[in-house]
């Protein structure tokens, strides 16, 4: 059971990194393999689950004393189903509601032209200025927004203002590595930090301290190495917007469009102070926002006499755009990281890495490089699978207290992997959401990337991984 369980992972897992090769969207594979491992593990419940899940499955049967009578194989059935398929989904469910919460802010800011206030504002004609504007723009944007939406919007302003396109390439490959480095030092700036500030492994207050200058370095670098293949300035096209903006919009009043912008960003701000304050998981404060976003548009609606109502960009118009393949591929990824976790193949790789690497830094900088190549969604899963968060007691009776410490809350592993699997990604231009969008509306080429940019991507990833560590051992050393 366990090596088939394996076996479809891995197979699952090449089709997915694959997608465009095989030209199957890649939630598909997803969710196949997701619900073959858990058809899997069900059968073999009886191998795993007194041996994996002994202590769980003990406590599940002591408050359930009806079960007591019943063979060994219907009382695993009766903990799967009514215990990890609720704990796992459970999970699951807090990480795609926070999506869902906040794709839709951005879409309904996007709707009402909300990026273009920022956007237009950009007039310079120097190359290297306009370098350094749209590499600062899309790091910064990207912690607030996904690195998916700020990439579209960056993608969309280059395409207007450079003609050339070698030029508008080597832009594009600066948007790449500012999106996934700005989306790292922020617990709501990639789907990756989302995963591991809402289980609980890294907080708010102290990911930001402490990755901010890492991740910082780790863009800076490639533009300072790119800038001198661009010298001089440009001439603007005839189509000169920054942003193109439909009729719609533009007969929008003004300051509901600003409203709305101010709004979006404020409850996407807000989301991380609320869960602080409430102590509730982060989707309720998501949610919140978007409630209030949702009954000031309805409101305001009324008052836009010079739009149709066909064209008044509301919620439940909006919501149509959400990408719900891309939170199906999460879902699937995800329900087929647990089984792993539950079967033990998790537990047994992690105490290989312990056993041959030993060194959390190490082993991060192998993940970052891996998720270059391979979705570091699943990557991230498999390593909250593999390790869990360490608590006072977990120290104390470790062998080695020390080591595993770095493994509790803020830990030296996990803020170090939340630098590692969103920076990594930029390797490639396959290693991330950011870079494949770019791929896709530049028609950037994979093997121009790796000529042009990915040596560029390495040596920021390795400098601010360079500087995360020298940091983080004069602070505990």
């Amino acid at each position: 059971m366990l090596i088939s369980m394996v076996f479809i992972f891995i197979i699952g897992y090449l089709c997915i990194a694959l997608e465009h090769t095989l030209k199957v969207n890649k939630s598909a594979p997803a969710l196949l393999t997701g619900t073959l491992l858990w058809v899997i593990y069900m059968f073999g419940a009886t191998e795993f689950v007194p041996t994996v899940s002994a202590h769980e499955f003990n406590a599940f049967l002591a408050n359930n004393p009806r079960l007591a009578d019943l063979p060994l194989a219907q009382q695993c059935i009766n903990f799967v189903t009514n215990h990890q398929i609720l704990d796992s989904i459970g999970e699951i469910s807090e990480t795609l509601i926070f999506l869902i919460g906040a794709m839709l802010t951005v879409e309904l800011i996007d709707a009402h032209g909300g990026f273009n206030f920022i956007t237009n504002r950009i007039t310079t004609r120097k190359k290297r200025k306009l370098l350094w504007l749209i590499a600062t723009l899309t790091f910064f944007m990207s912690a607030v927004l996904d690195n998916l939406t700020t990439s579209i919007v960056m993608v969309m302003l280059i395409s207007k203002l450079i003609e050339n396109k070698q030029e508008r390439w080597l832009f594009g490959g600066i948007i790449i590595i500012a999106a996934n480095s700005g989306g790292a030092w922020s617990p709501i700036g990639d789907v990756t930090t989302i995963m591991l500030w809402i289980r609980g492994n890294i907080s708010t207050g102290a990911t930001i301290p402490n990755l901010f200058i890492p991740c910082l370095i780790s863009a800076i670098i490639p533009v300072l190495l790119i800038q001198r293949k661009l010298t001089g300035t440009f001439e603007v096209s005839n189509e000169r917007e920054a942003c193109h903006i439909d009729d719609p919009i533009r007969k929008m009043k003004r300051k509901k469009r600003i409203t709305i912008l101010v709004m979006g960003l404020s409850s996407l701000l807000f989301v991380p102070i609320f869960k602080t304050v409430t102590h509730l998981p982060p989707f309720i404060g998501m949610l919140f926002g978007i409630s209030l976003m949702w009954i000031y548009t309805e409101l305001s609606n009324k008052r836009e006499f010079n739009l149709s109502d066909k064209q008044k960009p509301t919620v439940a118009k909006v919501i149509h755009h959400i990408d719900g393949a891309t939170l199906l591929f999460f879902l699937g990824i995800l329900l087929a990281v647990d089984t792993l976790k539950y079967s033990g193949v998790l537990n047994s790789f992690s105490a290989m890495l312990d056993t041959y690497v030993g060194n959390v830094y190490a082993v991060n900088i192998i993940i970052g490089l891996l998720s270059s190549i391979i979705d570091n969604v699943p990557l991230v899963a498999a390593a909250i699978g593999m390790y869990p968060i360490a608590d006072q007691a977990m120290v104390a009776a470790a062998a080695n207290p020390e080591y595993m410490s770095n493994f509790m809350q803020d830990g030296t592993f996990w803020q170090f992997l939340t630098y590692c699997a969103g920076v990594g990604g930029s390797s490639l231009i396959i290693g991330s959401a950011a870079g494949v969008i770019v791929m896709g509306l530049e028609k950037i080429s994979f093997m121009w990337y790796i000529k042009n940019i990915s040596l560029l991507a390495v040596a920021g990833y390795l400098a601010g991984a360079a500087w995360y560590i020298v940091q983080n051992t004069l602070i505990h050393g």
